[in-house]
């Protein structure tokens, strides 16, 4: 550990606290080289970001909380900030995810207080304040099966099933693309949502890749989480709940099934990145923990790409050039009733 970044930490919050008598623990690594620390002043407490700015912007990550304070959404205030020596000094959230009070019983009440906050983030003009999630990207993110998963199982491509691909992945990227565009958060689930002490708002931390896209982004990595899979009857009855929230001007010309169908071609390019992320986590970053969860992401991958002819040929190809050594290598997914 660096000691005169250490000193450098603890006059800084000596001058903004107005006190040297606090206590600091840092709490265990994320993957960046940002570090947290929970300071704790009398009874208050505070959470450090410590972002060196040689190694870490945490620039974004200002400008995107002032303006989602500023605009209603529930992110932690700011309560100092040190830009050239990169400390910043936040509320504390408290350590309690979404994630670990979630089952059967609580789901559904959780889920409408998300999906009330996720229609107040949609509603916030973002316009030049956000990129865009333009053709482009939605397109290199679905590449990242053919340049990680595919490798990693030793397929190669027959011209035709490159084009084959090509064809489909401009089929989801323009399906994101026709959709209502909104401030999508863009890991809008369950271990980015705080239970806060006496509030029924929840606390939304890492939303610093926020982007313009698609209303339905942020409703499918709640409801189709990659880490956590619910009944595919029950997460339509939450695209309802979900679609008779959102304001007029979503729903014109676009009656539930259309909703539907948005949310699941929506879902399905998002699963298809995410299959290759979750080997590039592995392959490049030497990550194993998100392995398990990958049979799961291809069962969803299969499943929600059912009702759509103009995906056929693709999921045919999955079925039988992939998915034989994508089982051998990754293993197959129990489905849960």
């Amino acid at each position: 550990m660096n000691t005169q970044r250490e000193q450098l930490i603890q006059t800084w919050i000596s001058s903004v606290l107005g006190s040297d008598q606090f206590e600091i623990n840092f709490l265990a690594g994320d993957a960046s080289f940002r570090r947290y620390a929970r300071i704790k002043l009398n009874n208050k407490t505070f959470m450090l970001m410590d972002a060196p700015p040689e190694k870490e912007d945490c620039v974004p990550f200002v400008t995107i909380d002032e303006f989602f304070d500023a605009n209603g959404v529930r992110v932690p205030h700011i309560v100092a900030k040190d830009l050239e020596q990169g400390f910043l000094l936040l509320e504390d959230f408290g350590d309690v995810l979404l994630s670990t009070l979630l089952n059967d019983q609580t789901v559904d009440a959780h889920y409408a207080q998300s999906f009330k906050q996720l229609i107040q983030l949609q509603s916030i003009d973002g316009v030049n304040h956000f990129p865009e999630y333009a053709y482009e990207k939605l397109i290199s993110e679905m590449e990242l099966l053919t340049d990680w998963l595919l490798p990693s199982l030793q397929i190669q491509l027959t011209i035709e099933e490159s084009a084959l691909i090509k064809r489909t992945f401009a089929i989801l990227a323009n399906a994101a693309l026709a959709q209502p565009q909104v401030i999508v958060h863009r890991d809008f689930h369950s271990r980015n949502l705080m239970m806060l002490d006496g509030e029924q708002d929840q606390g939304v931390i890492d939303f610093q890749d926020a982007v313009i896209g698609a209303d339905t982004y942020d409703l499918i990595s709640i409801t189709r989480d990659a880490y956590v899979q619910w009944n595919a009857e029950r997460v339509y009855g939450w695209f309802k709940v979900f679609y008779d929230l959102l304001p007029a001007s979503a729903k014109e010309g676009r009656d539930f099934e259309q909703f539907k169908q948005d949310a699941d071609l929506m879902a399905i390019q998002r699963h298809i990145k995410i299959l290759g992320i979750f080997v590039r986590l592995f392959e490049r970053d030497g990550k194993s923990g998100y392995l398990k969860d990958l049979p799961r992401v291809m069962w969803y991958l299969l499943e929600e790409s059912k009702p759509y002819a103009e995906l056929q040929p693709f999921i045919q190809f999955i079925q039988a050039k992939v998915l034989p050594k994508f089982e051998a290598k990754y293993g197959s997914y129990e489905v849960v009733a």
